[in-house]
């Protein structure tokens, strides 16, 4: 039977557009599970995508920056040398633009040299953050699926697109191939009700959403917004709050497509008609020809998404549903050095919390909109002494369009500083950063400790126009036109979860199918079970910082190593377990080792990828988890080491067999590492799980993995698909 690998081959690599699946079932989708259906290939005939499927996806583009140099690195260390589709890929410089050195001009200059040699849509340094370039440029367009190298590609979601994060392999192999396995996120949704009060804006809507729902309400998940309040919200609100659902834990923020939406890409096409020198209006009684359509962003194309409406099914199930009244929210801000930290603005307004720089820039919150709304405070006035305002536009169009309004000259004149359209002070880079000691305040994302600056400064994040204000009186604080009296009670907003059949079905619905098994993978994984009762077990404690960078270091040491920092005594346990097992005893279609079981968010921390391969080199061929950190999760796939996740499992050892009954304390005995002599079955056909224990057996259900994740490791890991991939092409 032929690989699975050589019938996606078959796909072309011409450029598509999506469209709705034409597979008919019973099953009820949610709007993004839809939308990952038609950009999901080598699916198994009448197969329904839900949250928690493994699929291989075939993305409508994939954005790197400044990380394109490591990506073209990877792509050509596996053995590539052709781009699958070249109108997928999109590079967009805007990370490092303020450095002007020979080392980082070169590696600009490389990576335009590689865009030109492979014919991919090149952007440079100065065109603009890479997010607002694909959202202004089509490449994020609604009911699409486009990924990034990049956190904050969840920004997509603003204008009904399915973004989300990838890593560099990823990149790599969807260069190479066209195509990338992911795991559907868990669905939750958040519903927003009511109407915000002028002068409180998404930016306040999203600050309040990740100090509220502090507890990883949606880690990890994919965020349906729902609610009569959305249609109230301008596309730049629901662009900043998609954005900042990445600082919230998801990995997904989208939003409907709705008539707000189709009237803000109405006046997209007509600033992209102002591009040329001719109009619609004009064709037919001058020489001019009409204006060249848009690649992406055009009439057709926006017929064809009005004709063919994608929503959620009224039965969709959702991991769970969070509300939110927007009527009730006065301006907030976030910190210091924490998203998890928001603070009404008239109670922080009270402290007088002195500030030495303020920040209007980042793809977050200076697109046209911002910047108008912080030349209306700062206008006639000046920037405090003792403060600097820095600001840069999200793209050289929105600096554009905020000069031709007179907005941009307003900022300049009170005295706010200018930084080319770029990442800059966001990521920490360039000019402009916090010093020791410092206080800043910034329209952008992330305030986390040290991110912009100094260690020992403070960031808060607030709107563009509550930045201004503060720029204008040297202290935190709102602009005059905010008026309280206008404004909900200063106090904490309404929010709650609500408990619906859907969420309460989502959890029994996940682990109740079947996934067909490819030949060449495990029906069954079996071994000795190590409990290690530890949440949180970071990549430090997998695999020590220390050997991170032993580029020669083997897979024999990596494993003699696995889990020094958390237990030293664990790689001599798992060799001597496998040292004892008789594997021609093992039966066929079945992989044996030692199955390892942890806590919950097992990997997280760096990215480091030899925290999954010493792992694997240790002879451990599954890990079993209450959950996991993200990145370990793709990179372990990515090499071979299969995860799933058992909440129950987890449960009934932590009880059995921990101190107190409580997971960070080691074993009944002190022990890191548990192990009681327990042997573990787990079928990746059905997705049974059974423990044998002296008093008999239990059993437990786990979602097994897809084809897609099968195909992986069958191949070795990603890098042998994208050979293998290649070498069909061939």
């Amino acid at each position: 039977m032929r690989s699975q690998v050589f019938a996606w081959a078959q796909y072309g690599s011409r450029r598509h557009l999506a469209t709705v699946s034409n597979i008919s079932s019973r099953i009820p989708q949610t709007v993004i599970e839809k939308i990952v259906q038609k950009y999901a290939v080598g699916l198994p005939q009448g197969k329904v995508v839900k949250a928690g499927d493994y699929v291989m996806i075939r993305p409508e583009h994939v954005m790197t920056h400044d990380n394109t140099g490591p990506v073209i690195s990877k792509f050509k260390s596996i053995g590539a040398t052709r781009i699958k589709n070249p109108h997928q890929p999109v590079f967009t410089l805007d990370h490092d633009v303020q450095n002007k050195s020979a080392k980082n001009l070169s590696k600009y200059a490389n990576i335009e040299s590689f865009a030109r040699q492979h014919g991919i849509d090149f952007y440079p340094a100065g065109r603009g953050i890479g997010h607002q370039v694909l959202v202004e440029e089509g490449y994020a367009f609604p009911h699409t699926l486009t990924v990034a190298s990049d956190s904050h590609s969840n920004m997509y979601g603003g204008v009904g697109c399915v973004g989300t994060p990838i890593v560099r392999t990823d990149a790599a192999a969807l260069w190479a191939t066209g195509q990338t396995w992911w795991q559907v996120p868990r669905m939750v949704k958040v519903e927003l009700r009511g109407k915000l009060t002028p002068g409180v804006t998404g930016k306040d809507v999203i600050v309040a959403l990740c100090g509220s729902f502090s507890k990883d309400e949606v880690l990890n998940a994919a965020i349906e917004f729902t609610g009569d309040g959305i249609s109230a919200l301008s596309v730049d609100d629901r662009l900043t709050i998609s954005n900042m659902t990445t600082e919230w834990g998801a990995l997904v923020g989208f939003f409907p497509v709705d008539e707000t939406l189709f009237r803000w890409y109405d006046r997209a096409l007509a600033k992209l008609e102002l591009r040329t020198f001719s109009s619609p209006s004009l064709s037919g009684v001058s020489a001019i020809p009409p204006p060249p359509e848009h690649p992406r962003i055009n009439r057709k194309r926006l017929d064809v998404l009005k004709a063919a409406p994608i929503t959620s099914d009224p039965n969709a199930s959702y991991d769970a549903h969070l509300v939110f009244d927007l009527s009730t929210l006065v301006p907030h801000v976030s910190g210091p050095n924490s998203v998890k930290v928001s603070t009404p603005l008239p109670a922080l307004e009270r402290s007088h919390v002195a500030i030495q720089k303020a920040y209007l820039l980042s793809c977050t919150n200076s697109r046209a909109s911002d910047i108008a709304a912080a030349a209306e405070v700062v206008k006639g006035q000046s920037i405090a002494k003792g403060v600097d305002f820095y600001i840069a536009a999200a793209s050289s169009e929105v600096q554009r369009e905020a000069e031709g309004t007179g907005d941009w000259e307003t900022l300049v004149a009170a005295g706010a500083k200018v930084l080319p359209s770029g990442c800059g002070p966001c990521i920490g880079l360039g000019v402009g950063l916090l010093e020791e000691g410092e206080t800043g305040i910034s329209a952008t994302n992330r305030n986390y400790k040290g991110r912009m600056g100094h260690p020992k400064a403070q960031a808060y994040l607030a709107s563009p126009a509550v930045v201004a204000a503060s720029a204008v009186r040297g202290y935190i604080c709102g602009p005059d036109s905010l008026s309280p009296k206008l404004l909900p009670p200063a106090k904490a907003p309404t929010f709650f979860s609500v408990e619906d059949s859907s969420s309460s079905s989502a959890a029994s619905e996940a682990t109740s199918r079947k996934e067909p098994v490819l030949p060449g993978f495990p029906s069954t994984f079996t071994g000795t079970l190590l409990f290690v009762p530890q949440d949180n077990l970071n990549t430090d404690g997998i695999y020590p910082g220390k050997y991170t960078y032993q580029d020669d270091i083997t897979l024999e040491r990596q494993a003699q190593v696995v889990m020094e920092n958390y237990d030293p005594s664990f790689a001599r346990l798992v060799a001597s377990l496998i040292q004892q097992s008789d594997s021609s005893k093992t039966p066929a279609g079945t992989k044996d080792g030692v199955i390892l079981v942890s806590g919950y968010n097992f990997g997280t921390g760096s990215s480091r990828e030899q925290a999954a391969t010493a792992l694997k080199a240790a002879s451990v061929p599954l890990v079993i988890a209450g959950s996991f950190g993200d990145i370990f999760k793709r990179n372990a796939i990515n090499n071979g080491l299969v995860c799933v996740e058992s909440p129950e499992l987890v449960a009934d050892l932590t009880k059995e067999y921990t101190k107190d009954g409580k997971r960070g304390a080691g074993g009944k005995d002190g022990e890191l590492t548990v192990n009681k002599g327990m042997r573990v079955s787990v079928s990746m056909e059905d997705g049974g799980v059974t423990l044998k224990l002296p008093s008999g057996e239990k059993k437990y259900q786990i979602r097994p993995v897809g084809p897609s994740v099968q195909e992986l490791w069958i191949c070795g890991g990603l890098e042998g698909y994208v050979l293998k991939s290649i070498q069909a092409e061939q």
